[in-house]
Order: C-alpha cells, then structure tokens, then sequence
C-alpha cells in the first residue's frame, strides 16, 4: 500500500470523530485505530487553546480468518465496520440465501465503508445455514454475517 495513502487514512481519522478505520485492497489491509478513547470534557478552554489528540496506532494486518463454532459451524465475520448489502443492487436479488451452497471466492455480500464498496468473499465452501444481517443495517467489526456449515 503506498505511504502517501497511509498518510491520508491518517489524516481522514484525525478528522473525523472515528475511533477505528480498516481499509482491505486486494490482500492488503490496514487498520487504524486510537490508542486511548478520547474523554468528553464540560470545561471551558481559551480560544487558543486545544486539548492534544489521542496517539494513532497503526498496523497492517491480514484479514482475519473465520472462526469455527461448534454449534453453528463457521462464522464469517465481518472485517471493518459499515453497512452490510445481500446484493450489489436494489434491483437484484441477494448474493447468496439460506440454503446456497457457496464456493471458496464467492461473494457473500458487500459492506460500505467510507463509499468504498468492498466484497465480502467465502473463505471456505459449504452450505450458507443462516445470515444473520438484513441489506441497509450497519456491521461492526468482528460481527458475525453468515454461517456457513
């Protein structure tokens, strides 16, 4: 990922009043967070004077790998906040339903952050048995999208 992209993330986050931003290009990803939660103060300060921002930590990391529960089977989570789409159009019909059988690469769905549209691709194949997001809601990350046995 270039420096100058990194750089511009940062200064996106710094911003805005977000405490977390993940963005994946292909297979690459960064994540940028906080280090520490920024406390609302009720104290007046002179004009001149601005309370210093928190710290920025930044890492580059992998996508991370579903996880297995037992009960359910795999969990597909989602990797970045946004919201969560069943389709690329109103006008069509969701990615996949309950019931699908999906293959590794497919496209589960997409989720929009920051009005970049990203695909939600199958890491493993197997029978979509519940989906657990309706189009338009919003997604945390780490939140569970689909299972798939």
């Amino acid at each position: 990922m270039d420096i100058r992209k990194v750089k511009k993330l940062i200064e996106l986050l710094e911003d805005s009043q977000l405490s977390e931003l993940e963005i994946t290009e292909g297979e690459e990803s960064i994540r940028l967070s906080r280090a520490a939660p920024i406390a609302t103060m009720h104290t007046s300060f002179p004009q001149s004077y601005a309370p210093p921002a928190a710290p920025l930590a930044t890492t580059v990391a992998a996508p991370p790998a579903p996880e297995v529960d037992e009960d359910l089977g795999l969990r597909v989570v989602s990797p970045m906040v946004g919201t969560y789409y069943a389709s690329s159009s109103p006008e069509l019909g969701p990615f996949v339903s309950v019931g699908s059988r999906v293959e590794v690469g497919e496209t589960l769905c997409i989720i929009e952050a920051m009005k970049i549209f990203n695909q939600i691709e199958a890491e493993v194949a197997g029978t979509v048995t519940r989906i657990l997001k309706s189009s338009g809601e919003p997604v945390e990350f780490d939140e569970t999208l689909f299972i798939i046995e």
